[in-house]
């Protein structure tokens, strides 16, 4: 198998440096990363291509009620995509420098354009290894593939290889985790040798901090290295934090213990972290009607397109879709859902419990909820692009209910809310963007009677990219945000920091966390603040989990702080928001302690994804939780 001059498992690695969009859409800057690539000894300069109208639906490329995470990656793409005849460009700018140019295409258009370059190969992205659409045209193309395996579980990676090899293409698989960065125990070094059992040409794409787990994959038989290559690791965009500059060869010294971390047990499944399934939500591929469906109508092929999110069903079940009756009536570009398959449908009831609950809900699906299900509140989880919206439009009247309002921790122009930073200029960005999500709070009071002070959930900062901050300095930190606190007119409300997961999600990517995370500091400075809390049962087990803390201990310390609490399941380091009853925490205990030490704290299910098909999760996460809480 070769690709240009390379022969791919000569024992000599074919190293990649993916510059993707770290150009930010500036074609100067795409030539110095070139120039960078050919400096540091890559084989080739890798970028990617997309058409997001031919990728996205309408409905997402329009920002209407779309998940966080995707109004956020779509935000970037549209800034920094570069113009389909700068790739052109750039093709013929490696050539003169002396390296090979590849490209992963996002959609057929783009390849159909790529087609008309000497391009030597294909890369395919982590999202698109289930797209059997796109895989066909590549497979036309009669070239070889390169296929990151990141997003994906052991099924569907065997689907895509019997799939590839039916075929008869050229193809390597890259063990990958995609997240941005990668946390060091997620990454399972050790399933390269099952990758290998799998298929003969493997490699490794890497989006760890540092070199040294790269270095380690060469040793497991990676015949192919792909990394991120980046001007400055600061820069705006979801893959500069997870990319390498040109000094970073000098962290070489941490590679034994990174490698040590980094290695995994090499289980037979693979299973998706986190991250991945934040990611794979936001970048791979669903089913969705192609047109409107009535209920009742048999699916045909014809019925079925293949869109981003990937939200619904895996394109890998179309043939287990054809010929089933839907048994609902579906609106063009609507998701197709695995309760599609099945002849059962889990609908909500009135829920009875002891104390105040609620369900999440955005703007845009509000009316649908309260159609369907009466509880004590609902909790509006904004987005920036929901803070420029007009109310009015989704809400009339008065409703029977109260209401809670979650602060975005995202803002506009990548600005995570940080009330606690030292950086004064960035903190007041933070206290500005607050004060809209107070005022917006305040308006929305009229449709609420019941709510005479609404909470407002935050994640009030205290992050950092690489490693925790020193103790000692903490304190500055929880005074700072006290001061935002003053700054702040909360006439009417009351703002609830929310208990942190020492390993927060942010743009995919792995982060620390450092305050609002140990129970001795939480109880310290809502004292000497004033502050009552929102408790995450998920994000605190995680916590217990790490620092080898009992749970239930500190559930019992936290309940008299507790206002709101947000209840979902949790396992390990970094298994947030699973369903009730899929992790390790004991529920039955759990409402004990707060039976008996927080009788009167609201709260709602968190699951993650709980909102896809109908509130399905979080329905499910109730008839459990009933007799309980």
């Amino acid at each position: 198998m070769n690709i240009g001059k390379f022969e791919i498992g000569s024992g000599r690695a074919f190293i990649i440096a993916e510059i993707g969009n770290n150009h930010n859409g500036d074609l100067n800057k795409a030539y110095q990363l070139v120039d960078v690539a050919v400096s540091v000894g890559a084989d080739c300069a890798k970028f990617q291509m997309r058409h997001l109208d031919e990728v996205y639906r309408q409905k997402s490329l329009n920002k209407s009620g779309e998940d966080l995470g995707t109004e956020y990656i779509l935000d970037l793409l549209e800034r920094f995509e570069l113009d389909k005849e700068f790739h052109r460009k750039l093709n013929a700018y490696c050539i003169e420098k002396g390296i090979l140019y590849l490209c992963t295409p996002w959609d057929n258009k783009s390849v159909d354009i790529l087609e008309t370059f000497p391009v030597p190969a294909y890369k395919v992205a982590s999202a698109d290894l289930t797209n059997v659409y796109l895989l066909d045209r590549l497979i036309e193309t009669k070239k070889p593939l390169i296929l990151s395996t990141g997003m994906s579980n052991t099924e569907e990676i065997l689907f895509t290889r019997n799939y590839l090899q039916n075929a008869k293409a050229q193809f390597v698989f890259l063990h990958c985790n995609s997240t941005y960065p990668a946390p060091l125990q997620d990454i399972n070094l050790n399933w390269m040798t099952q990758l290998k059992g799998f298929h003969p040409y493997i490699g490794y794409s890497g989006h760890e901090r540092g070199i040294n787990v790269t270095l380690a994959s060469i040793a497991m038989g990676a015949m192919v290295v792909e990394r991120h290559l980046t001007l400055d690791r600061n820069m705006e965009g979801p893959d500069h934090a997870a990319s390498l500059e040109v000094g970073e060869f000098t962290k070489l010294v941490q590679g034994i213990r990174e490698i040590e971390q980094a290695l995994g047990t090499g289980q037979q499944e693979r299973k998706l972290s986190q991250g991945e399934m934040i990611n794979r939500e936001n970048l791979a591929k669903s089913c969705v009607a192609a047109k409107p469906i009535t209920k009742g109508t048999t699916i045909t092929k014809e019925m079925i397109k293949v869109l981003s999110p990937g939200q619904g069903l895996s394109p890998q079940k179309i043939n287990d879709l054809i010929g089933k009756k839907i048994k609902r009536d579906m609106l063009e570009e609507d998701y197709f859902f695995p309760s599609d398959l099945s002849e059962k449908k889990i609908e909500p009831k009135q829920y009875r419990f002891k104390r105040p609950w609620g369900v999440p809900v955005r703007y845009h699906d509000f009316q649908e909820y309260y159609a369907r299900v009466k509880p004590d509140l609902f909790e509006f989880h904004l987005s920036y692009s929901d803070m420029e919206l007009d109310p009015s439009k989704f809400l009339n009247g008065t409703y029977d209910c109260e209401f809670v309002i979650h602060a975005p921790e995202l803002f506009e122009g990548s600005h995570l809310m940080d009330l606690a930073t030292p950086d004064d200029a960035y903190r007041n960005i933070s206290l500005k963007e607050t004060q809209r999500v107070i005022d917006i709070t305040r308006s929305l009071k009229k449709y609420f009677p019941k709510t005479k002070k609404p909470f407002i959930v935050a994640n009030i900062g205290g992050i950092s990219m690489d490693g925790n901050l020193p103790k000692e300095i903490l304190p500055s930190y929880y005074e700072r945000f006290g001061k935002s606190l003053q700054q702040l007119d909360m006439e009417g409300v009351e703002l609830i920091p929310q208990t942190m997961a020492p390993f927060p999600w942010h743009f995919g990517g792995q982060r620390y966390q450092n305050i609002f995370v140990q129970i001795g500091e939480i109880e310290e400075w809502c004292k000497k603040l004033n502050l009552r809390m929102c408790y995450d049962v998920s994000h605190t087990m995680l916590t217990c989990n790490h620092f080898g803390l009992d749970f239930y201990d500190f559930s019992k310390r936290i309940a008299p702080f507790t206002a709101h609490i947000h209840m979902g399941d949790a396992k390990g380091f970094n298994g947030e928001g699973l369903q009730v009853g899929e992790g390790e925490i004991d529920f039955q205990r759990l409402g004990k302690i707060f039976s008996e030490f927080a009788p009167n704290a609201w709260f709602i299910p968190e699951i993650w994804q709980g909102h896809k098909n109908g509130g399905e999760g979080f329905w499910i996460a109730l008839e459990k939780l009933e007799g309980i809480l």
